[in-house]
């Protein structure tokens, strides 16, 4: 594991510092733990127990604090918590005692000196159970007393709870209390209080242009004694089996490490950096009430989409020694095919098939976990589905998605839908439509079936037309993509024409640099052999640090920065903004050029201290310095990074 730990300088900077970097700790079943470096809760998602319902997708906030206060042998009261407030004060200001964070094993670990007194907080959670533990523990110094004000919440993770609504219900149970019979709370010398703290703002949010502000209720206090060192006082907070307390806070650390250790080395690291890479993989690895295996794409907003979930299948699954598990998992995904597509998610709410490329990219996992694990069990078991797949291709499925008889490539467009990954809107217009026939769309389509021509002849059985309409939908692709005038391949061919409208007669080709025809040559069964002079126009055009950008900057409709409101966010997501999972395909395509990457990833080493702790960003500025946004903890990013840090 790479040494992610921070001095005082860092800790207490709230600006660029302490604040700006993000820890993360998961349950397993689709729940966190998450917060800031500094201790300052700057997202409304940030909290101690944040718990999942019958989908990852439906998180509430319960614990959101624990605010340290020490009683020193003086009398004096010493705060370590943090809060901001609407009125920008910043109150208590516990990080500027912060002598130092690590993390260790993948558990977060605090270190204030107040003087000769050393105290340390860890926070883990119970593997497989909704549940968090705060364990302190005196270093140096003492005798000390030490309170802790739980401070709570029930809502929402993307909402925020106002003090004119009913109270929080907190009932006393044994040593704590349950609050809104959703959770509770157990540890040494409670207090009941009950009070509303007002004003508690986030600034994330506001940069993001979401409400900032929310209320919080002050539930109670517990209080215990460090005397001499090694001594702790610890809370538990659990929202499942809420009569049954789980085992001794220590002891919850001490299995989440050991069990931390154990994912490292099944996943058989090559240096240290794969090692951190396989253990933040396993954030995203959840079992939930819903599905037996499913995969978070992202900490702290996303739940479950099959895009992300079938790109993340190799570097989660089969770099990480996970295979039955992602056998489990891709069963379960066949099962829910629907006219030959995988539904999208049901983040939403309800669930949405309108996305063109999931299902190919889930005959792409499949074909994979086959060829890898030599499980041709599984490949003969979901042959029908598969089949099925292209069977409603070449029928036609939803929003004109079909393959086109004379040619044998995939089209796909309907008005308002943007099917492919490139797929934000604003106020329910596609920012980048790309109606027509997409590169990568079409790369994964002869991808796709060779890859099942070749599960089919595994299998025993005849796959003389799998290979037919391979080789027709091959030779066309390079005939219509390549566009030397430009030097790289078009994103777009047959595309509607700007002055006709969606089923006009006339089309052009959409010769936009963008990164989606990097997968026309780094895919197992690529339709194009990858040429060194045309990959390096493409990399001047688009790579970064963090991988490569979603357009070039000397495109119309570059956007340099991923930064606003809802609006400015969506129309930048694709419009210059870089997406680290790219790094995989760009780094395959080069290998198969025979171009070195051993530099490539100098930068997403770096950033595994910079954002989210020990992760990879779901995107990042497409302008220097190339700030991380979106997600801190973004699944295929870290899939991919891992995928192909493996072969170096």
């Amino acid at each position: 594991m790479i040494d992610i730990s921070f001095g005082p300088q860092v800790c207490g900077d709230v600006t660029t510092g302490g604040a700006s970097r993000e820890w993360l700790v998961t349950d397993g079943v689709g729940g966190y733990a998450m917060g800031t470096v500094s201790g300052l809760r700057t997202r409304r998602y940030h909290g101690l127990l944040v718990v999942a319902g019958d989908t990852p997708a439906t998180r509430n906030v319960g614990l959101v604090s624990l605010d340290p206060a020490v009683l020193l042998p003086s009398g004096a009261q010493v705060r370590l918590g943090a809060h901001e407030w609407s009125s920008g004060e910043v109150d208590p200001r516990g990080f500027e005692l912060l002598e130092h964070f690590a993390l260790i094993d993948g558990v977060p670990r605090w270190r204030w000196r107040i003087g000769a007194t050393v105290i340390e907080r860890e926070v883990a959670m119970l593997p497989g159970r909704s549940c968090v533990a705060v364990v302190h523990r005196l270093v140096a110094g003492g005798p000390v007393q030490l309170d802790l004000a739980a401070v709570c919440t029930w809502r929402d993770a993307h909402g925020e709870r106002r003090s004119d609504g009913p109270d929080l219900r907190v009932e006393p149970v044994g040593q704590g209390a349950v609050v809104e019979g959703a959770f509770r709370l157990a540890g040494p010398g409670w207090s009941p209080q009950g009070q509303w703290w007002l004003g508690v703002h986030h600034r994330e949010e506001a940069t993001r242009g979401l409400h900032p502000d929310e209320d919080l209720w002050y539930a109670g206090r517990f209080s215990g004694a460090l005397e001499r060192p090694g001594d702790t006082v610890s809370v538990l907070a659990w929202a499942d089996q809420l009569d049954v307390e789980p085992m001794p806070a220590t002891d919850v650390v001490a299995a989440a490490r050991r069990r931390n250790r154990q994912v490292v080395a099944a996943a058989k690291p090559v240096d240290d950096t794969t090692a951190t890479l396989a253990l933040a993989a396993d954030a995203f690895v959840v079992r939930t009430a819903a599905a037996p295996v499913e995969v978070v794409a992202g900490y702290p907003w996303f739940g479950a989409w099959s895009r992300d979930t079938m790109i993340s299948y190799e570097g989660l699954f089969l770099c990480t020694g996970r295979a039955d598990e992602g056998r489990e998992l891709l069963r379960s995904y066949a099962a829910t095919l629907s006219e030959g597509m995988l539904a999208n998610t049901a983040d939403t709410g309800r669930v949405e098939y309108n996305t063109v490329d999931a299902t190919l990219w889930f005959l792409h996992a499949v074909s994979r976990h086959v060829t890898v694990t030599g499980d041709t069990d599984l490949g003969d078991e979901l042959l029908p589905a598969l089949h099925s797949v292209v069977g409603a291709h070449l029928a036609g499925t939803r929003y004109g998605i079909v393959v086109d008889p004379a040619d044998a490539l995939l089209t796909a467009g309907a008005p308002g839908a943007a099917l492919t990954w490139m797929d934000a809107r604003v106020y329910g217009v596609p920012v980048t439509p790309r109606i027509g026939k997409p590169v990568e769309v079409n790369a994964l389509w002869v991808n796709g079936l060779a890859g099942l021509a070749e599960l089919t002849e595994l299998a025993g059985q005849d796959a003389t037309e799998l290979w037919r309409l391979h080789g027709r939908a091959l030779a066309s692709f390079r005939q219509r993509f390549p566009a030397p005038e430009l030097g790289w391949l078009h994103d777009v061919v047959d595309a509607p024409a700007p002055a006709y409208p969606l089923g006009g007669a006339a089309h052009h080709d959409d010769d936009l640099l963008r990164p989606n025809q990097l997968l026309a040559w780094s895919l197992p069964y690529a339709p194009l052999e990858p040429d060194p002079q045309t990959l390096r126009r493409v990399a001047d055009g688009l790579l970064t640090p963090l991988g490569p950008r979603s357009l070039s900057p000397d495109s119309p409709g570059f956007a340099g920065r991923h930064r606003g409101g809802p609006a400015d966010r969506d129309g930048a997501y694709h419009q210059g903004t870089v997406w680290p999972w790219l790094t995989g395909p760009y780094a395959d395509a080069c290998r198969r050029a025979g171009i070195d990457v051993d530099d490539l990833f100098t930068g997403i080493d770096g950033h595994l201290r910079e954002y989210g702790l020990g992760s990879v960003s779901e995107t990042a500025d497409g302008l220097a310095p190339h700030r991380g946004t979106g997600c801190p903890f973004q699944a295929w990013s870290v899939a991919e990074t891992l995928r192909v840090r493996r072969i170096g």
